[in-house]
């Protein structure tokens, strides 16, 4: 199983080192395509500066994937973008939200929860590894 792992870079690195350790549970039910999203300088050295180029790769990579892991908890135009692709392919999408007070996720992300192709969990750290295993486990 390819899974696609999406979260911020442009919009914030705060969640770097947790999507690192995320990406590492993945690797056990299949590639991860966009490991690097989890390096603390994720900018891929072929890639530096050409947003085309990125974006291309990008797409092809979603296209491949069978599955869909987007940490969602930090804003981002592009995860985003990815998630409305995603939906568009018809994939299966697993949305990851930590709750904090002040803050919310978008209506446009929680309100595509069907509880089958497009799962949002609110979530802590800990819980990771059982929700992507209900997830990944019936993909």
């Amino acid at each position: 199983m390819k899974i696609y792992f999406c979260g911020s870079i442009r919009g914030g690195r705060c969640d770097a080192e947790l999507y690192g350790r995320i990406i590492e549970q993945l690797q056990a039910y299949g590639p991860v395509l966009t490991e690097h999203v989890g390096f603390k300088d994720p900018i891929l050295k072929d890639f530096e500066g050409d947003d085309v180029a990125i974006h291309t790769q990008d797409m092809a990579w979603l296209e491949e994937s069978d599955v869909v892991v987007a940490e969602v908890t930090q804003p981002s135009l592009g995860v985003g973008y990815e998630i409305g692709r995603a939906v568009a392919w018809k994939k299966r999408i697993l949305c990851l939200y930590r709750p904090t007070e002040g803050k919310g996720l978008s209506a446009m992300i929680r309100g595509a929860h069907d509880g089958k192709n497009f799962i949002v969990k609110d979530y802590q750290e800990a819980e990771v590894p059982g929700i992507l295993k209900e997830f990944l486990g019936s993909s």
